[in-house]
This record gives structure tokens, sequence and C-alpha cells, in this order.
């Protein structure tokens, strides 16, 4: 059994003029990802490897869950391939991830992740929301073998706030 934790990035700021990459939260990012997580807690009893994307409102996000998931640093891995917005990259990259690994939380960026989580799972999801969580259940033994599996847990910040 496998299990993939699909998280897009909090809202970003416009505030300034920076390259995309560089792009921060928006202070509203904060208080969603406050929401998410919280719920999320409840659920999760399960050790888990995340992966980031190294945008600036990606990875920052993954630094909130980090924090108050309890997740050490040997956990926590920033992968400048994930900042893409291509879904066929990004599954190419769980292709490759370790067997070792039972859960992988990864945080990126739209297009890609709602129509992986469309794709993989078996719950339509019409938009991947900024710091929205899917988790996505898998009868496989290696990362080579994801296709489709069920979608166990989808938190939104809208339905939480």
């Amino acid at each position: 059994m496998k299990r993939i934790i699909f998280v897009r990035h909090g809202k970003s700021s416009w505030d300034s003029p920076v390259e995309d990459r560089q792009r921060p939260l928006s202070s509203r990012a904060y208080k969603d990802a406050e929401h998410v997580i919280s719920a999320f807690k409840s659920h999760k009893d399960f050790p888990v490897e995340v992966f980031t994307s190294d945008a600036k409102r990606a990875l920052t996000t993954a630094e909130l869950f980090k924090k108050e998931l309890n997740i050490t640093d040997n956990h926590f891995h920033i992968k400048p391939e994930l900042y893409t917005f291509n879904a066929n990259d990004v599954l190419e990259f769980i292709n490759k991830i370790s067997d070792e690994f039972e859960t992988i939380m990864l945080f990126g960026h739209n297009p890609a992740y709602t129509e992986l989580v469309n794709t993989l799972g078996n719950i339509p999801i019409q938009n991947l929301p900024t710091t929205g969580l899917v988790s996505i259940l898998f009868e496989i033994d290696s990362w080579k073998q994801v296709q489709s599996g069920q979608t166990n847990l989808y938190l939104f910040p809208k339905h939480l706030r």
C-alpha cells in the first residue's frame, strides 16, 4: 500500500513585482494552512516523506506543515524539479521515488496537481484550491506502478474556515 498526499501551495501575494518562482505567500495563506494542518493532524497517524517545489510559495507552505506536523529535516526534501505545472513531470518524479517510503507528501503547483488528483484518484475535483490537500491510496508495492487509486481524504480551506 502506498499513499500520496498532494498539497497545492498557499495563496500567493502579488504585492511586489518578483519573478514567479520568488512570489511569497499572502497573509490569507497562513490562516488557510493553519486550518488545513489542524484538520489533517487528526488523520495523520503514519510517517511521511515530504517533497516540495523550491518556489518560495510552495516551500513556505511545506515548511508550515513541517513545523506543525513535527517532520524532521531528514524527511523533508526540496526538489527544484517539482517547480512544474505539468502533471507528467510530477508523475515521472513520483515513479522515481524510493519504494522504502509508504507515504509521500508533495507540495507544488496547478494545473499539474488538479490534473493528477483527478487522473489518479476516484473523486472528481474541479480545482484543487490553494492550500488544498488530497490524499490518495494505492494498492501497489512500487511507485513505478502508480496509476489509479482511492481518494481517501480531501481538505479545502473554504470548508474549514
